[in-house]
């Protein structure tokens, strides 16, 4: 009796093993199989928003030059799931010579990432977009290129701007602030410019 009862536990036991061997082979090859998809995808999202972002940053900075590529740290393969470990930017503002993203004024940093922003929302368009002071380093040359930019990517993505700048303003189609009045107490305001036929 107790072997029959041992056996059978033992029996019981193993199929539950093979069980839970057979899922981990298929958990593994599931695991493979998605990691394959994703690198595919990443790739292929990644080549896209690279030609976007040369673009961008053509039209942003009226020319000029920009890459980003992927990059490994020296002597490292790949990391555990395949993918590269790094981004790099590289970039020649017009009359300039290429430069990292690092030893680019704050302007044409701030130019940059607008560019790769940009080439990222051509690429996967999303509902709505916040930016926050990102004109604030920009010229008023900048700033209209900015500003044209806004307009266009606005027919794909709504953009709520937070700005100070008076030419970035211009693109809006409501405005929202905040003002004292005489009597030194902040009010909200917010007028829709197409109501006052601007």
């Amino acid at each position: 009796e107790e072997y029959e009862e041992t056996s059978s536990r033992h029996e019981f036991l193993s199929t539950q093993l093979n069980d839970l061997r057979a899922a981990e082979r298929s958990l593994s090859e599931l695991i493979a199989t998605l990691d394959a998809a994703m690198q595919t995808r990443f790739e292929a999202t990644f080549q896209a928003v690279a030609v976007e972002f040369e673009r961008s940053f053509e039209q942003l900075f009226g020319g000029g030059q920009a890459r980003i590529f992927l990059t490994r740290p020296e002597g490292e393969q790949e990391d555990g799931a395949g993918m590269p470990l790094g981004v790099e930017i590289v970039a020649r503002p017009p009359g300039k010579r290429n430069q990292t993203l690092a030893l680019l004024s704050g302007g044409e940093r701030a130019l940059t990432a607008a560019a790769l922003l940009f080439a990222i929302l051509k690429v996967n368009p999303t509902p709505f977009c916040v930016l926050d002071e990102v004109d604030a380093a920009l010229d008023e040359a900048n700033v209209g290129r900015f500003r044209d930019a806004l307009v266009d990517l606005s027919q794909q993505t709504q953009f709520l701007v937070i700005t100070h700048n008076r030419g970035t303003i211009e693109a809006a189609d409501t405005i929202y602030g905040v003002s004292m009045g005489d009597d030194s107490a902040s009010r909200m305001l917010s007028v829709r410019l197409e109501e006052l036929g601007v």
